[in-house]
């Protein structure tokens, strides 16, 4: 199976966002279409009603943000079909007077069961998605959202704001974007000279003279497009604002999809109004084409970006330079490359943007013990299981370490340890299996392998031991058997071939053997070895012009193989004697 680029993964994953915007969009519409049949007897359409309900769920199981149509449908059908007017709500509520007749709260008959349709149908939404997802919300942690974590309800609010005034520059101008926005990107605000204070101001002042228009104009066309473009930017994003429940990042370009709608309605609204207040109507149609430009001219940078791996990873690195997280990422797309000295560079940097970084810890540790450089290996991957005791995969590797140090009674514990926190974990039983090998403990070797292969039915390695094992134990009945055995589960696997041939050939069983060797040779040709011991089976076999054949394609392949060269040279003289005996 060939894998899927970036551009092709970010096109799938992007299609969830694009059908949520559709039958959101739908959702909407049908319930304007509700609005537009009541007549005027007051009564209503509950069919496009309860069919927005419908196209709203649908929208929340393609993205959960979709939910949230149905309370824009609320929004819209109180303050723009119903015309409340809530600047003059408030003031005959300050005045004590109790006819509210013309603030717009009763001008439109149904409206009540409308509102609980709406309500009622959210209600059974959620609940039945409660009931699908699961009793209890994500479990994040502080790298993931830090305001979240504050101590302090002040920080936590100054720095949600901060968010949100991020959210709304990224769509006014998406200059700087980033796949992660975790891990220290953006830095808390913890006192009140800090710059960024600035920008909570600017949105707030924004957003409430918005809100004010929206709400208190008396031009019906204003506030239809000014509610209708604030319902679209705000309400989908309200899942998304730590309002109601701590969601796990600080920033995700995915949720201003959505908003991105109103955002647009805004934006055209004020060039209308613009434009026909001004005389300058070419120059405010140039710069409407200039922002089209340049946010076409962005499009297609960013996806360049995300071309290939290194390619985004890399576009990550000027945006935000503190997140760990994106160090990590070009340090494991460079270290999957081959390149592990840039690979370390960029997972000390991400250990030293987040010292709890467990996954850096354990990748870099992982590289230091191929360049055996085990005693520091040992140490980072033993402050990874302190900081994260149950990760199993940093357990697993501190036993490799170990095992290479000669300190097996560790390495068994850290093994035990790993299996205890991952019951299924068959590369970590064929681990402990090689320490049980080189320790002698045979049969414990072998369950521990056997265990590999229940849980990983393919797992070739453990497979291979075993034969292997067994062969040079001497139980050759029971390594033919088991190699018969994962032939059956990977029958195109050259080294369980090459393995079972060596002990077929032991049992005599030469015909079968060559078949074996030779299926292992068409896989693996310049295998040096295959050719060495198929040419000791033609020896025992007595085929000696085979035997030297494969002895000199051997030798050619790897010259200082010395088993070879002395089997080379006893066939060498065998054949010189039976020339003797012949002359």
């Amino acid at each position: 199976m060939t894998s899927l680029e970036n551009s092709d993964v970010a096109a799938v994953v992007g299609c969830a966002d694009l059908l949520a915007a559709l039958f959101f969009l739908l959702s909407f519409l049908g319930y304007c279409k509700a609005l537009k049949e009541t007549n005027k007897e007051g009564t209503h359409s509950t069919f496009w009603v309860l069919l927005s309900i419908l196209l709203g769920a649908v929208a929340m199981l393609c993205k959960e943000q979709g939910i949230t149509v149905l309370g824009l449908n609320a929004v819209f059908d109180i303050l723009v079909i119903g015309k409340l007017n809530v600047l003059e709500m408030v003031r005959k509520v300050l005045r004590k007077d109790k006819s509210l007749e013309n603030t717009g709260v009763l001008r439109t008959e149904g409206l009540l069961f409308r509102m609980s349709l709406l309500a009622l149908g959210g209600t059974g939404v959620l609940y039945v998605r409660w009931k699908i997802m699961g009793t209890g919300p994500p479990a994040f942690t502080e790298v993931d959202n830090p305001a979240s974590f504050a101590s302090s309800m002040l920080v936590r609010a100054v720095n949600y704001n901060y968010y949100y005034s991020l959210n709304a520059w990224l769509l006014l101008c998406p200059w700087w974007l980033c796949f992660d926005w975790s891990m220290g990107c953006i830095p808390l605000i913890k006192s009140a000279g800090d710059w960024r204070a600035v920008a909570l101001a600017a949105l707030w002042f924004c957003l409430i003279g918005l809100i004010r228009q929206a709400l208190c104009s008396e031009d019906s066309h204003k506030r239809r497009i000014l509610t209708l473009g604030l319902g679209f930017l705000i309400i989908p994003f309200l899942p998304a604002s730590n309002l109601f429940f701590r969601v796990g990042f600080v920033v995700a370009e995915r949720v201003l999809y959505l908003p991105s709608a109103g955002y647009c309605v805004l934006l055209t609204f004020g060039f209308g109004v613009l434009s026909k207040h001004t005389k300058k109507k070419k120059l405010i149609a140039a710069f409407v084409l200039g922002i089209l430009f340049i946010n076409t001219l962005r499009c297609v940078i960013r996806s360049g970006a995300w071309r290939s791996e290194e390619q985004l990873f890399r576009s990550a690195l000027s945006v935000c330079p503190l997140n760990a997280k994106v160090h990590y990422n070009v340090g494991k797309n460079l270290a999957d490359k081959g390149n592990q000295t840039a690979a370390i560079r960029y997972y000390r940097e991400a250990v030293r943007l987040n010292p709890k970084y467990v996954h850096a810890m354990n990748n870099l540790g992982n590289i230091l013990k191929e360049r055996n450089e085990l005693q520091e290996a040992e140490e980072l991957l033993s402050l990874a299981v302190q900081i994260q005791p149950d990760f199993a995969a940093a357990w697993m590797n501190l036993g490799i370490v170990q095992n290479s140090l000669k300190r097996f009674q560790a390495a068994e514990q850290s093994y035990r340890t790993a299996i205890k926190h991952r019951r299924k974990y068959p590369d970590c039983y064929y681990n402990l299996g090689r320490l049980y090998a080189d320790l002698n403990r045979h049969v414990d070797a072998l369950n521990a392998w056997r265990n590999a292969t229940v849980l990983k039915p393919e797992h070739s390695l453990a497979w291979n031991n075993m034969i292997i094992l067994l062969d040079n134990t001497g139980n050759l009945a029971q390594a033919e058997a088991v190699g018969r055995e994962a032939l059956a589960l990977i029958p195109n696997d050259h080294s369980l071939m090459f393995s079972l041939a060596n002990v077929l050939g032991k049992s005599q069983k030469y015909k079968e053997s060559e078949a074996l060797f030779l299926k292992a040779i068409k896989a693996q040709p310049n295998t040096a070895s295959y050719h060495g011991n198929l040419a000791v089976l033609y020896h025992r076999w007595g085929h000696l012009d085979l035997a030297k054949k494969h002895y000199e394609i051997s030798l050619r392949l790897d010259p200082m193989a010395s088993g070879t060269k002395e089997n080379y040279g006893l066939l060498r003289r065998k054949l010189e004697q039976m020339q003797k005996k012949n002359v």
